[in-house]
């Protein structure tokens, strides 16, 4: 076991008088992916959006050693937390460079003068966005819309990724480029708390896992005792028929 970057440990957050977490207890450590996987409603955006602080929740969020549970969006921002949220939420009339460059945000207000250096590993990990810099947003396929909101949240250098539903909506050879390019940013130290339905893939790239139901963890434990968990398997996991040649990424 690594060091924790993220501890939350007793968290409530909802909308208005609606409670949707009931006292979640995670840990995410250095470098490593952990998944929170569950059905639809359970409340796995919501945990991401209150750790990101667009939420306001109740509870303790330490963040690289710094309880960060009273600040604001902003700050989680500026301390190297980076939300992709499931809706991508890109500037479709801008275009890819143009997208990246807003992400820049933390490392341009820190003084990094070399801070558009980062279109570099941006590119190199995402080959289409590269070479469609110059196309607007808007124009491009669901997969390299993702891969550009993804590309946009590594440009503000991130210690911590959260990922909301990466692979929604998204054809499986797509998929697996996603998450080959996640477990590679895992690889080069990048912490990930990766929110999926598709618990295969995305266990498959995972070191930890949680399973979410309404508002509350029902099990967790490493990413190879999740995936022969015999009732995880038939509720979510599918057939074991199925293809786990995205197993591979990790090894990527």
């Amino acid at each position: 076991m690594g060091a924790a970057l993220l501890q939350v440990t007793n968290l409530f957050a909802g909308y208005g008088k609606a409670e949707v977490l009931d006292g979640l207890s995670l840990h995410a450590d250095q470098g490593k992916i952990v998944s929170v996987l569950g059905p639809n409603g359970a409340g796995k955006s919501t945990l991401l959006n209150a750790i990101g602080g667009v939420l306001p929740s109740r509870g303790t969020v330490v963040f690289d050693g710094q309880d960060i549970s009273k600040l604001p969006v902003e700050q989680r921002l500026m301390s190297g937390i980076a939300l992709v949220p499931e809706k991508r939420e890109l500037f479709g009339t801008m275009t890819v460079e143009e997208n990246l460059l807003l992400g820049g945000h933390r490392p341009r207000s820190a003084g990094n003068r070399a801070w558009r250096q980062g279109l570099e590993p941006v590119y190199a990990l995402f080959s289409r966005l590269q070479e469609r810099r110059r196309q607007q947003a808007n124009t491009l396929s669901g997969g390299e819309r993702q891969m550009l909101a993804v590309g946009r949240a590594l440009m503000s250098q991130p210690k911590l990724l959260l990922l909301d539903e990466p692979s929604l909506g998204l054809a499986p050879l797509i998929v697996m480029d996603i998450m080959r390019a996640i477990a590679r940013l895992s690889a080069e130290g990048l912490t990930v708390l990766l929110v999926e339905q598709n618990a295969r893939a995305a266990l498959n790239i995972s070191s930890y896992g949680y399973v979410l139901e309404t508002g509350t963890f029902v099990t967790e434990g490493s990413a190879d005792e999740l995936k022969s968990d015999e009732r995880l398997i038939s509720t979510y996991l599918g057939s074991a028929s199925q293809s786990t040649t995205s197993a591979n990424a990790q090894a990527s």
